[in-house]
């Protein structure tokens, strides 16, 4: 293979190695490294290392790379959305050249896995909104949980947007329905988690802010407001300090003490950030089933 390759915005700080795989081939490191320093792969005429990071305009080229008897590539599933999906233009809350906001649906994930097909990743591909752009993640929600989902329209904004969620500067507020009543109106939970990395066990912190919206002696409507952003974190902190969410279904107490909604009822319903000075203020409307709840459990929420 001798071709020449001109970086776009869209790759600009890519890692030189990670544009390769993505663009020509899935290629081990190994001869990523070894074709760098024979000179087979060149940016601007000269020898770069793996780890460059990649400008507008810069010119990539390749000579004597061919890898394709060697690699054998694994064929990603993509899923194809529903016509009823693509039309399904309600879920849109902001769209603009740089990012979408949607309120995402109960049960589909946000990217595919081995037990997910269906994602909001694939089908938003299809759609109108994303006619001339790829859709990025930029951090996840679970797939039960219904509400606000940024997804970026170019790599220059999901390199941004993740970086403001590391940094946390981007603030989100769930609304979530619980089991029983808390002894607190307000307050900050504070736990240790767990999670493993092959047989490794990791602890991290989860900081959560709280505070009781309505309740009755069975169940309280929460405004939760996480200040981490760890895995299924409201989930297993509410469920640590007894409280947990209506209708989960992995995370909860003794079936024979549970009154169990069918759908999970957790929903990000607000978030707040800031680009270059410019506020940006969303919120997703309550998906029809965490209304119908509200009204069964008895809780207001206003």
């Amino acid at each position: 293979m001798n071709k020449s390759f001109l970086i776009s915005d869209d790759s600009i700080n890519s890692r030189l190695d990670r544009w390769l795989r993505r663009n020509i081939c899935e290629i081990p490191q190994s001869l990523i490294e070894k074709n760098l320093r024979k000179g087979r792969i060149k940016v601007n005429n000269k020898r770069k290392k793996s780890s460059y990071k990649l400008k507008k305009n810069d010119k990539i080229d390749v000579h004597n790379f061919n890898f394709s008897e060697r690699i054998n590539k694994k064929i990603k599933f993509i899923y194809s959305p529903t016509k009823k999906e693509l039309f399904s233009n309600s879920i849109f809350i902001e769209n603009n050249e740089n990012f979408v906001v949607i309120n995402k649906p109960a049960g589909i994930a946000v990217q595919s896995g081995t037990k997910s097909k269906k994602n909001i990743i694939d089908i938003l591909r299809k759609t109108q909104e994303f006619k001339d752009a790829r859709p990025y993640t930029v951090h996840r929600i679970d797939k039960e949980t219904t509400g606000i989902l940024i997804v970026a329209k170019n790599r220059k904004y999901a390199q941004l947007l993740t970086s403001l969620f590391r940094l946390r500067k981007i603030h989100k507020t769930y609304l979530g329905i619980v089991l029983g009543e808390l002894k607190e109106n307000k307050g900050t939970l504070i736990d240790i988690l767990f999670y493993y990395e092959g047989r490794k066990k990791i602890k991290t912190k989860a900081i959560t802010r709280f505070s009781v919206i309505d309740s009755n002696n069975n169940y309280s409507l929460l405004k939760l407001d996480p200040e981490t952003g760890r895995k299924h974190q409201l989930r297993k902190q509410l469920l640590i300090h007894g409280h947990p969410i209506l209708g989960d279904s992995k995370y909860r107490i003794s079936e024979k003490k549970i009154n169990r909604n069918n759908s999970l009822m957790l929903h990000a319903h607000k978030i707040f950030f800031s680009i270059n000075k410019i506020k940006y203020n969303f919120s997703a409307e309550l998906p029809l089933e965490f209304k119908y709840a509200l009204r069964e459990k008895y809780l207001k929420i206003s």
